[in-house]
């Protein structure tokens, strides 16, 4: 990496910097590598630690960069492309290779999710927590919240807790009938449980993914909160309403 000094441009100084920056990732660094702390980067590019860091964030955002527990900053590997639609949400309880159920308990419904399902903030849930993995990579968390009465064949005796419980919610799910959704997503933060299990920093760039299921006479019978590494996933939306992540920038193809 060359000791360009930055000069006064019209454009902000950290964008400018985010472009000096990118061009060295492709020529200096291999993926993977670390790259020099803070302090060592913002004397040789002549800026202020605060620039550097919007510029680094920057390119966390466009993929282009990692920060790694334990490991700092390093060059992101290539994207993957990840389908998100209902054909990939594994609610027939199999063996999905995508997604992985972690946990499912039965709770008291947020009250966040209660509007989202048009039902008292009193009525439990199932709440089952899954991982979607991707190459071998986490790249997603999911908080999926079913009403008790959207299930109520569900035996609650025979598979108490666990993964097991949860696949016995999702066939049961995929059993009464899941006939259209509606999604929408936003920019977020990663929550402490969430950056854990995704290999993030607490606060890093998430996509959340925010997903209601209808049932067979129109009512919502799920709703999944999915965050997803903003770092590695770019979204798009087919003319059939179905979301497809895309890893690759030259990519564009939607499910």
């Amino acid at each position: 990496m060359g000791t360009t000094q930055l000069e006064s441009v019209q454009e902000p100084k950290y964008w400018h910097l985010k472009t000096v920056l990118s061009e060295a990732l492709d020529s200096d660094f291999a993926v993977g590598e670390v790259l020099p702390n803070e302090r060592d980067l913002a004397a040789r590019f002549g800026v202020a630690r605060a620039t550097l860091r919007q510029a680094l964030e920057q390119l966390e955002l466009e993929g282009r960069l990692q920060r790694r527990r334990g490991v700092g900053t390093t060059v992101a590997p290539p994207r993957v492309g990840v389908a998100v639609a209902t054909a990939q949400q594994g609610f027939d309880g199999g063996d999905d290779e995508a997604w992985q159920p972690v946990e499912c308990t039965v709770t008291e419904m947020p009250a966040a999710v209660a509007p989202l399902l048009e039902v008292g903030g009193g009525e439990p849930v199932h709440m089952v927590r899954r991982i979607r993995v991707a190459q071998g990579q986490a790249v997603a968390a999911e908080l999926l919240y079913v009403p008790v009465s959207s299930v109520p064949e569900l035996s609650a005796i025979e598979v108490p807790s666990g993964p097991a419980r949860a696949r016995s919610v999702l066939r049961e799910l995929h059993r009464v009938g899941i006939e259209g959704q509606d999604r929408s997503v936003e920019l977020g933060s990663a929550r402490a449980d969430d950056a854990k299990e995704l290999d993030r920093l607490p606060g890093a760039p998430v996509l959340v993914v925010t997903t209601r299921y209808f049932n067979v006479v129109g009512g919502t019978c799920a709703v999944s909160v999915a965050t997803y590494r903003a770092d590695t996933c770019r979204l798009t939306f087919g003319d059939s309403g179905a979301l497809e992540i895309s890893h690759d920038q030259q990519e564009r193809k939607a499910s």
